[in-house]
């Protein structure tokens, strides 16, 4: 019989494709209402805009980790043109790494499909209430699972994206942060070599302070020696100038000894003192690529939530409202044409089968009611096959018997065929 007053609209393939998504009936909603038909389609369209909306989120977070790292926040200012390009169009943007953005591409879209078809899950499995709009404390307290579930995918959604929007600013902070770390680490460096190299130059100034007092004694009998030699009225080198060169000879081998002895000495001290300053600098040089790390999802997270807790609260709140939405909407909606078509459609279907389901047999020993489900066909099949059993058994039986009447006629008719003697 063909419906005469009321015909349902045709459905489109995108209308299909999300009451797929939504988990509902096609062959059903396809016969049901259009305000039917209009719910499953906006609940699929929460499903897939909230996959898209994960796999978009999930695809920048995997970026963010894989991307090759900035010696710090600093050096990618000045790369994209510095305080320069804060009035262009580009702004401060960075370039794009192609071989992680392919990978961030495939994580992406596995991540999003994750989500679709835990929100799928959560959506379908959720059923409709006690079909009032109201949601009762019984009915929530059922759904609490599936509540945390869908907060934590919005959370998870909402972080990526949150560090994406404020992306300008925390570049920023982080730059100031880096910079700060940067100059502590410094100075802790710099402190740790300085004992070092103050050490190392104390030696050596004690060693010059030795080789300097050989020279002034040497460079003082040397001054000594050509004021007696060049005084005026002499005839020539005299016992004094004699002994003046011999003291002149002492101190310069002396100095010589000396230096002999010490130059070597404050060499190494030098080279150590140069070894350790190119320790501080490959030190100092390492704190930038040490830096890097600093610039890395959890910073930023972290970032945001501290310098713009407002923001971060909001998104959050927005994607937790367009998670759970579905879940509480299939909660408050009212039983509709199409519920009671999807519950005639699993009547009949559990009838053709042979499932028989009475509700409140029994209680059990927590007071909880519970059904008693009854599979009529297995039934069946096991009733027979427990007769047929039966029937074999005495069947055997039975011929056992005529076996043993037979064999006794035999004997008594002929005992001798059976028992001889040797």
């Amino acid at each position: 019989m063909s419906k005469q007053t009321y015909q349902t609209p045709k459905p489109s393939k995108i209308m299909k494709l999300f009451w797929k998504a939504a988990g509902g009936d096609q062959y059903i909603l396809s016969q049901s209402t259009y305000s039917d038909q209009i719910k499953y389609f906006c609940l699929g369209g929460i499903v897939v805009a909230t996959a898209i909306m994960a796999g978009l989120s999930g695809g920048y977070a995997f970026y963010t980790i894989f991307k090759p790292k900035a010696s710090d926040v600093s050096e990618l200012w000045e790369k994209t043109g510095g305080s320069d390009a804060i009035n262009t169009v580009a702004g401060f943007t960075e370039s794009t790494d192609v071989g992680t953005t392919i990978i961030a591409l495939i994580f992406g879209l596995v991540w999003g499909l994750i989500i679709y078809n835990i929100d799928r899950f959560i959506v379908t499995s959720t059923g409709t209430g006690d079909g009032s709009e109201a949601i009762t404390w019984g009915e929530l307290k059922s759904a609490l699972p599936r509540i945390i579930m869908g907060c934590i995918i919005a959370i998870s959604i909402s972080k990526p994206l949150e560090i994406r929007i404020l992306k300008g600013e925390i570049d920023a902070k982080l730059q100031v942060k880096q910079e700060r770390l940067k100059e502590d680490a410094v100075k802790t460096i710099e402190d740790k070599y300085v004992s070092r190299i103050a050490e190392k130059n104390a030696t050596i100034a004690k060693y010059q302070r030795e080789i300097d007092k050989a020279e002034d004694a040497y460079t003082l009998s040397e001054q000594n020696y050509q004021e007696e030699i060049t005084r005026p009225g002499r005839r020539g080198v005299g016992e004094i100038a004699r002994r003046l060169e011999i003291i002149k000879k002492d101190r310069l081998n002396d100095r010589n000894v000396l230096r002999g002895r010490l130059d070597p000495l404050i060499t190494d001290l030098n080279k150590e003192i140069k070894g350790y300053v190119e320790e501080k600098n490959k030190e100092i040089d390492n704190i930038s690529v040490g830096l890097s790390g600093l610039d890395g999802l959890a910073e930023r997270i972290t970032i945001a939530e501290e310098e713009y807790p407002m923001v971060s609260i909001f998104l959050m709140l927005l994607f937790l409202a367009i998670e759970l939405t579905p879940i509480f909407f299939k909660l408050m909606l009212i039983k509709s044409p199409y519920d009671y078509m999807s519950s005639n459609y699993k009547a009949l279907e559990l009838a053709q089968s042979g499932i028989y389901i009475e509700e409140d047999y029994y209680e059990d020993k927590q007071g909880v009611q519970r059904e008693l489900v009854r599979f009529l066909n297995a039934e069946k099949e096991i009733q027979e096959k427990k007769e047929f059993h039966d029937a074999q058994i005495r069947i055997t039986k039975y011929a056992i018997e005529k076996f043993e009447e037979s064999e006794k006629k035999k004997i008594d008719s002929n005992p001798e065929d059976f028992i001889k003697y040797s």
